[in-house]
């Protein structure tokens, strides 16, 4: 039996302590409860990323408390009582939106990825900037009495050629949920996936098996298939994938749900999430989406300062009103779960993932690996606009090309499915073409022009004599147990689609990002 308590109070320096004014949530076996009552508890909630259209930079609807008061009536109407936030910083002032909704009962569950801090699927890759990120995000909200529940990846394998990304964001998960103890907390950390029949249960099982320290705190599924009134539990498929959930040892939940392929949306999977159909096995879920964009989910049209009702407004605050989803008290439960085995690796079992996942990256490792190299890049960072990233992309791409066609560039590779790992995968851009160059450096024995690419390199003065002892540096600020290995598999055989905005962007690195990450690839 795992217990976990959602909500603490943090005490660290710079950090103000708050009265909590709502009650803590507790995880026990695969149910949510409200730690003081001992009552279940049921999410009755929206996803929420307003304004997300109106802008290509990163928008934080928790930062801006004018958002949050145009907002606020609506949320408090409809009747939810949790919000899911795609996209958040470790930046600004949240403490006057988190408060508004605290005060209003309404819990918060925010995806840790944005579109330009994320593992991106077509060439995924977990380094210690990202873990960083994530770590950064923990520190900003965990002060928070109403941050339930943090999530690692959304939608990030969500097709059958890209399951490989799962082996990096599980790492990411085991790392954040590894920091997150370190502080003396104790947030859930999970995953949501769209409901691709191809790959359901091998993702499922995936990110429930290993150890507790890997295994998701909870499962959330963004499903889009009861479309209309005439759609049944039986004929929608819901029925199919609550059964996949039987027994299941965590508590799962739909992080996304509302198909609006039949307008308006009057949302008859209401009375199943929060009836007999399914309060057994699933803690309720999301409604898609709350404001409105081109997509046409939005529950409100929002402009400036007002926001206005759409159609689906009214048809979901009645459905929601007329469920009361009977459970049982934490007293009174006794979790009779069982955790899954990792699904089996290779192309005829639909997977490629190894259940031996990325190491923990240490920036510390990363920095003494750079003090032994001779031939290094000349940028000191991976550079942000996206013109001079889309040139230092293309210039990585041909040093990689170029040189690990004739060199061993194992030690910053990573081989997903086989479980593989170089010493210096995690290790971010600069870092990693700095070592594949000084490799041919060394290659060639240092002779004139070995060290130039182009002018991208320059060599410098090595303050250390090898690299023998880089892997032992570990930063102060993980504590993760990673699992690295050189070892193949023995079984290996070698955000929503449905968004045009949030939810998928949560799931995509960004367009200048993914140039990079393609020109990478070797």
């Amino acid at each position: 039996m795992r217990v976990s308590i959602a909500s603490l109070a943090v005490v660290a320096l710079g950090l103000a302590t708050q009265v909590a004014s709502i009650d803590p949530l507790v995880v026990k076996g695969s149910k949510w409860f409200n730690k003081k009552t001992g009552a279940q508890f049921f999410v009755k909630g929206v996803d929420y990323q307003p304004d997300i259209t109106s802008t290509s930079q990163i928008r934080d609807p928790l930062a801006d408390s004018s958002i949050c008061t145009r907002d606020l009536p609506f949320l408090k109407d409809l009747g939810v009582n949790a919000i899911r936030v795609y996209q958040t910083e470790p930046f600004g002032d949240h403490d006057q939106c988190m408060k508004m909704l605290s005060d209003a009962g309404i819990y918060v569950m925010l995806d840790l990825s944005t579109p330009t801090y994320t593992i991106n699927r077509a060439s995924p890759s977990y380094d210690a900037d990202l873990l960083g990120y994530y770590q950064r995000k923990v520190d900003t909200f965990s002060q928070y009495d109403n941050v339930f529940a943090f999530i690692a990846g959304n939608e990030a394998t969500n097709m059958v050629n890209n399951t490989d990304t799962s082996a990096f964001v599980k790492a990411a998960l085991r790392d954040v949920k590894a920091y997150i103890k370190s502080k003396n907390l104790s947030i859930p950390v999970g995953y949501a996936t769209n409901d691709d029949a191809d790959i359901r249960w091998q993702l499922q099982t995936y990110f429930d098996c290993g150890s507790e320290e890997e295994q998701a705190d909870f499962y959330g599924v963004n499903l889009y298939e009861w479309c209309g009134n005439t759609a049944t539990f039986e004929s929608s498929g819901y029925v199919d994938v609550v059964k996949n959930f039987t027994n299941w040892d965590v508590p799962v939940l739909l992080t996304e749900y509302g198909c609006n392929a039949v307008k308006p949306r009057t949302f008859p999977e209401i009375a199943s999430i929060y009836g007999t159909d399914m309060t057994s096995t699933f803690s309720g879920g999301f409604v898609y989406e709350y404001v409105e964009e081109d997509n046409e989910y939005g529950l409100v049209s929002v402009s400036g300062n007002t926001g206005k009702k759409t159609a689906d407004y009214d048809n979901f605050k009645k459905a929601l009103a007329a469920v009361n989803p009977k459970g049982v008290t934490m007293n009174s439960y006794t979790p009779s779960g069982k955790q899954q085995s990792c699904p089996a690796v290779g192309a005829s079992h639909a997977w490629m993932a190894s259940s031996t996942l990325p190491p923990t990256p240490s920036n510390a490792t990363c920095e003494c690996m750079m003090k032994s190299l001779s031939c290094v890049s000349k940028l000191k960072t991976v550079p942000t606009s996206t013109d001079d990233l889309a040139s230092f992309g293309k210039s990585v791409g041909n040093i990689f090309g170029t040189v690990c066609a004739d060199v061993d560039c194992g030690d910053v590779s990573t081989d997903a499915t086989k479980g593989v790992y170089g010493k210096y995968s995690f290790c971010n851009a600069v870092e990693r073409v700095s070592w594949v160059m000084n490799a041919w450096y060394v290659e060639q024995r240092g002779v004139d022009g070995s060290c130039d690419f182009g002018g991208f390199a320059q060599t410098t003065k090595a303050t250390l004599k090898d690299d023998s002892t880089c892997s032992d540096q570990k930063d102060s600020s993980t504590s993760s147990g990673g699992s690295s290995s050189k070892n193949g598999d023995e079984d290996s055989d070698s955000s929503s689609s449905k968004s045009s905005g949030a939810s998928g962007m949560a799931a995509l690195s960004a367009g200048a990002a993914m140039v990079l990450a393609a020109a990478v690839m070797f």
